[in-house]
């Protein structure tokens, strides 16, 4: 028997697992991520999981939203980012500028050809100047030299004068990427710089809480492809952990369902991600991870995310048209059940003669101020709220100018500091007894409030709360559905979201347009009826099933599977695959050598250098045998044991009318393996 613990951490919760491989056997528990100090919540879901006494733990395995949670906040630390042999207008391509923050940058001559020439020799003076005057200030340094990729010699010569100036981490291109995008190299190379710190501290602080827990099992880290790599390599590579919690879910979502050729829908209190399998491995992105506004050259899991979940905000949009998400509130069935106090606000609410914009609205502290300093307006709400939960209203009374306090109360909540609370799905589940976690009473007075507001009927009555409710529920159907539509034509190369339809039914036909056509019917099929006078009707049926993962599924999906015409899978333990999937995975390494013919034979080019032949067969022979020796090295040192090795060879010949021409070849060597364990 071999007990396995997996740690996922979440946009809403952190899941721990406590796994046992051999029987499949699953004990979970929860608690709300900590997005200012992600080892609190770790620390509260792992105590929650661990029984009195605590099993033998063999591996711990940990998927992380630190890297995304970064780059999408503009966090990281102060970086030099050192440009071998690139013009100075890289900066202004692929938001490297922008991605830079102000960190400062330096110009060195040097670089290379497309063919692994220098095209000028390195400036090792202008390198050694560029470090000594921006160590004092920056905590990483990036490296990235043109054509790189192949030919890595100049930056492996700044890497060892940086290790040997300053001793800081320092990341180099043609470790992250064999891909010739430069631009887009040296962005990928910059964002690891900056996460390295960041990655550090959280790795060392679990590293802490596992010792004090007698927990001494090797700790994993989850990158975005699905695969696990050691925490040490990891700290070296921080940006392959982009997309690491969507990953892990897919993972997860295989291993418990068993299922190889379907759609993964995981969904969660702040979103909904949803990827495909293939051959029951999850399909990557070939154009890189995009995150943040900013396109990676990470290999990671095509997932397509949106702000789409239990706790997502129920609201309406201008036009009077009730809409889900994309915001993350507080349900009030939480809120109730952690502030009783609450209900009586509500109560009061619901006892006006006419409803207000801000009946069933609440705003709390989410958590401590640390180093932040407020604006007079923020520290008057911080303050307002010292004793707990408000009501929107009376946090607004209070203002000269009410405007700006609710502006504040935006701006704190942006901040991370304050969590606003209103009606959600949750809340419909619990008014029609889907769901029975919180308090019933303040969902059902919630569900009063916005009935009335959106539908009183012609004698001043509003609906019943449960027809409300079941409103939302409609609504969550529909854009649930349009969400995997979406997921599925972008599977089959049509990338472009559903376009918005026309608010009102007089809009002309041609401001539609064929996406709001699409629109259209995709929304017509998943209402799953039409008026008696209507001349079409739609239906859609989803070519793959569905295995639908996380909390909220078993309430909200199976009527999104009906209406598309496909099966629905929610597996046992759905509900904290991510955490499984963390431990599920394997040790996966790849190294890519490319041969190209030159005036004098054959050259190959590999991560660590080149090497000329004279023979197409020997430099093929040569490459093959050095890739796979690199590619186990490199999956050993990532933690893998019993280590598989795979070759794939696939020259490219050009067809002229002279015959054919070599262009070029390239041997993909893949090292697979299972993580190493603390027993055996």
């Amino acid at each position: 028997m071999a007990i396995l613990l997996g740690i996922d951490t979440g946009g809403t919760y952190t899941d721990a697992a406590l796994f046992d491989d051999v029987t499949g056997e699953v004990r979970s528990a929860k608690a709300l991520t900590t997005k200012h100090d992600l080892t609190r919540g770790i620390r509260a879901a792992v105590e929650a999981v661990l029984p009195s006494p605590p099993p033998e733990i063999a591996l711990v395995s940990l998927s992380t939203t630190l890297a995304t949670n970064a780059l999408v906040e503009g966090q990281g630390s102060p970086i030099g980012l050192l440009l071998i042999g690139y013009p100075e207008d890289v900066l202004d391509q692929e938001g490297l500028r922008e991605a830079l923050n102000g960190n400062p940058v330096a110009f060195i001559n040097g670089g290379h050809q497309v063919n692994g020439e220098e095209q000028m020799p390195l400036d090792l003076d202008a390198a050694r100047a560029a470090i000594q005057a921006h160590a004092p200030s920056v905590a990483a340094f990036a490296v990235s030299g043109y054509f790189a990729v192949r030919n890595p010699a100049h930056e492996l010569a700044v890497r060892a004068l940086i290790r040997e100036q300053t001793g800081l981490p320092v990341t180099c291109g043609h470790e992250l990427t064999s891909n010739l995008h430069a631009p887009r190299r040296a962005l990928t190379t910059a964002l690891n710089a900056r996460l390295i710190p960041l990655l550090q501290q959280l790795i060392l602080a679990v590293r802490q809480m596992l010792a004090e827990k007698s927990i001494h099992a090797p700790l994993m880290v989850v990158k975005g492809d699905g695969s696990l790599v050691d925490a040490q390599v990891a700290l070296e590579r921080p940006v392959e952990t982009i997309l690491s919690g969507p990953a892990a879910s897919v993972v997860g979502a295989h291993h418990l369902s068993g299922e190889a050729e379907v759609f993964v829908v995981d969904m969660g209190g702040t979103t909904t991600d949803i990827a495909l399998l293939r051959e029951g491995r999850p399909v990557l992105n070939p154009d890189g991870a995009m995150v943040g506004g900013w396109r990676t050259m990470v290999e990671a899991v095509a997932v397509h995310t949106f702000g789409l979940g239990g706790d997502s905000e129920v609201r309406l949009e201008e036009r009077g048209r009730l809409v889900i998400g994309p915001r993350r509130v507080m349900p009030l069935s939480l809120l109730a059940h952690e502030h009783p106090p609450v209900l009586e606000a509500l109560r009061r609410q619901l006892a006006r003669p006419e409803p207000e914009p801000t009946d069933g609205q609440f705003v709390l502290r989410l958590r401590p101020l640390e180093r932040q300093t407020l604006s007079p307006a923020q520290q008057e709400v911080w303050d307002a709220l010292a004793t707990g939960p408000l009501a929107l209203e009376d946090l607004l009374r209070g203002a000269s100018i009410p405007f700006f306090r609710n502006l504040a109360v935006t701006e704190l909540a942006e901040a991370g500091l304050v969590l606003v609370s209103g009606f959600t799905p949750s809340d419909a589940a619990h008014v029609l007894g889907h769901q029975q976690h919180w308090s019933q009473e303040a969902a059902r007075l919630g569900a009063a409030l916005w009935a009335r507001r959106v539908d009183p009927s012609a004698d001043g009555m509003a609906p019943a709360p449960e027809a409300f409710c079941r409103q939302v529920m409609e609504q969550m159907t529909i854009q649930a559905g349009r969400a995997v539509v979406t997921a599925a034509l972008a599977g089959n190369g049509h990338a472009a979201p559903l376009k918005a339809l026309p608010t009102h039914a007089a809009a002309p036909a041609e401001a539609a347009g064929n996406g709001a056509l699409c629109r259209f019917f995709v929304d017509q099929a998943l209402a799953g009826k039409s008026g008696d006078d209507a001349l079409v009707e739609a239906a859609l049926t989803l070519r793959r099933p569905l295995v639908a993962v996380g909390a909220p599924v078993p309430t909200f999906y199976p009527p999104v599977a009906e209406r598309l015409h496909t099966r629905l899978c929610i597996p046992a333990h759905a509900h904290v695959a991510n955490a499984v999937g963390a431990v599920a995975g394997g040790v996966t390494q790849t190294v890519r050598a490319l041969i190209k013919p030159t005036d004098q034979g054959y050259r190959v080019h590999l991560p660590t250098g080149i090497r000329d032949f004279a023979d197409r067969e020997e430099a093929t022979a040569w490459a093959e045998q050095e890739a796979s020796v690199q590619a186990e090295a490199q999956a050993r040192r990532a933690g893998a044991v019993a280590v598989r090795l795979q070759v794939r060879h696939q020259e490219h010949i050009a067809h002229t009318k002279d015959g054919e021409v070599y262009v070029d070849a390239e041997v993909v060597a893949t090292a697979a393996g299972r993580p190493r364990r603390a027993h055996g």
